[in-house]
């Protein structure tokens, strides 16, 4: 699928509507806010363990393939986030899980050509992350804690740091720590490895606290 075409272009719309609809519905409580983030939850579970099995029957279990990405880690703190409430796991949900998978969103790194299965459980996972952080925050459902930045941000630098050393052991390259991905993305804007680690890091501390903005307000107005 080529950046920013039609297609492109018209799912990350449809993703970013239904992240409004869903928390406008939400906050007005025109729609259980139990019954949404349940569903959001299992429904992103649900969606997680049908790729697994479709993915390790093709592929097998290899060092390579396991499912550590951050965009995996988030979209399983977003399923925790739903069914918990958790504050420390709705923050770096959060904050992570949208920026990462709202990142992704953006600038697709496909494996297999649309429509394949790979390509929209791509949309759908990163789109679900997206689409159910969104409704916990904005729709009201729970509240972010002062200091949320750092906290997430931090977990953030332990989790790159842990994943770094497993990296270099195996020779994979999750959380693209040793490589850039094939396809375009921020990255190419960060300088050369590992410059556009520091690089990315700074950037993603900027979009945390962009992010913290909006939710900000929401968070107080949740706790009224």
């Amino acid at each position: 699928m080529p950046l920013l075409s039609p297609l492109h272009l018209t799912i990350t719309a449809a993703i970013a509507l239904a992240a409004i609809v869903l928390s406008l519905l939400t906050r007005t409580r025109r729609i259980s806010r139990k019954a949404t983030r349940l569903t959001l939850g299992i429904g992103l579970a649900a969606n997680e363990f049908i790729w697994w099995w479709f993915r390790y029957s093709h592929e097998g279990v290899h060092l390579t393939n396991l499912p550590l990405q951050l965009c995996d880690l988030t979209v399983w703190l977003s399923v925790a986030a739903c069914l918990t409430l958790a504050p420390g796991v709705v923050e770096f949900a959060y904050f992570a899980g949208l920026a990462g998978a709202g990142m992704a969103v953006i600038t697709p790194d496909l494996w297999s050509p649309w429509p394949s299965y790979p390509a929209i459980y791509f949309f759908l996972g990163h789109g679900g992350i997206v689409v159910a952080v969104c409704v916990l925050v904005f729709g009201r459902v729970a509240a972010l804690r002062p200091g949320a930045v750092w906290r997430a941000f931090a977990w953030l630098l332990a989790y790159a740091a842990a994943l770094g050393i497993f990296d270099k052991v195996t020779g994979a390259d999750y959380m693209f720590l040793c490589r850039k991905p094939k396809n375009a993305s921020l990255l190419d804007a960060l300088g050369p490895w590992p410059m556009y680690l520091l690089a990315g890091a700074a950037v993603a501390l900027g979009l945390f606290w962009l992010l913290w903005l909006p939710a900000r307000t929401a968070s107080r107005k949740s706790l009224n």
